[in-house]
């Protein structure tokens, strides 16, 4: 049992094979595809795909190339939308130093008032970090404390929901736990160091196709960190593993993503899926039947 926890599905890349790609999915063992969210357009269509296919799930979130764009008006809209019942969190939020698509201070904006927004709700939160490690860990740390959330090592399993059924609940107050992690830091690019003081924060860390590159240092941190606290994915069209590289990226790819974390940890493949997929449904309130 596989979980992509990072898809984009809702590309045009798949406008023409959308259909077959679900099914190539599911021959691979793939059972559930989180649709990512970017901007207001990809979020609609995440929750459209998440109507029309009972193993898609949708996050709704404003990417934070499109920060300086951000307006109270789309705030108001990103909030109605994530009430849908097919919403299981708030992402891909963030801030991207790398390419600069908007100010670095409207990034910071819009990825506050998106945490906010989570909050508000009840959601985790997928993160975006390219380039800026010290900043957006400064947020998320105050993001914890604000919230008075608890590290994920005090978070038990939850049963799993029917599709619908959101399960929010309040992540904030005086001597709450609350029942699931406080995010994701999706196609996890930073250390070991780092990663740990994630994972103490409550959050987990995933791993996408560069973990099956020869040159990134990837498969080194995932080596380290603890396999209970990861999460696989393929962020396709993007980010394709080694084996396909230069191809197309898509959700059966995630297999490899799998078992490159099994070779460099010494695990079983079958552990891995376990894994991570149980880690995937906590934290989305995926209505799946855990493995572990």
């Amino acid at each position: 049992m596989l979980i992509d926890s990072h898809s984009h599905i809702g590309m045009g890349e798949f406008d023409n094979d959308r259909d077959r790609v679900m099914e190539r999915a599911r021959e691979a063992g793939v059972v559930a595809i989180i649709d990512i969210g970017i901007d207001l357009a990809s979020s609609e269509a995440a929750i459209d795909f998440a109507d029309k296919y009972d193993d898609v799930f949708a996050t709704v979130g404003i990417h934070p190339h499109d920060a300086s764009r951000v307006t109270d008006s789309m705030i108001d809209r990103l909030e109605k939308l994530a009430k849908h019942p097919g919403v299981v969190a708030i992402g891909e939020i963030g801030l991207d130093f790398y390419r600069n698509r908007s100010l670095k201070e409207a990034q910071v904006e819009s990825f506050k008032r998106q945490l906010d927004l989570a909050s508000k709700l009840g959601l985790p939160v997928v993160i975006h970090s390219r380039n800026a490690k010290d900043e957006v860990f400064e947020i998320l740390s105050e993001y914890v404390m604000k919230h008075r959330r608890f590290a994920v090592s005090s978070i038990p399993l939850s049963p799993p929901l029917a599709k619908g059924d959101t399960g929010r609940m309040p992540l904030s107050g005086e001597g709450e736990t609350g029942d699931r992690p406080v995010g994701v830091l999706h196609c996890f690019s930073g250390d070991v160091e780092i990663g740990a003081k994630y994972i103490d924060m409550g959050f987990l860390v995933s791993f996408a196709g560069p973990v099956t590159y020869p040159k990134s240092s990837a498969a080194s941190v995932a080596r380290e960190l603890p396999l209970d606290r990861m999460l696989v994915e393929t962020d396709c069209p993007f980010l394709t593993p080694q084996v396909y590289r230069g191809k197309r990226n898509e959700p059966s790819y995630v297999s490899h993503v799998a078992a490159k974390i099994a070779e460099v940890k010494g695990v079983t493949v079958d552990a891995v899926m376990r894994a991570t997929s149980s880690n995937a449904i906590r934290l989305f309130r995926l209505p799946i039947e855990s493995e572990r």
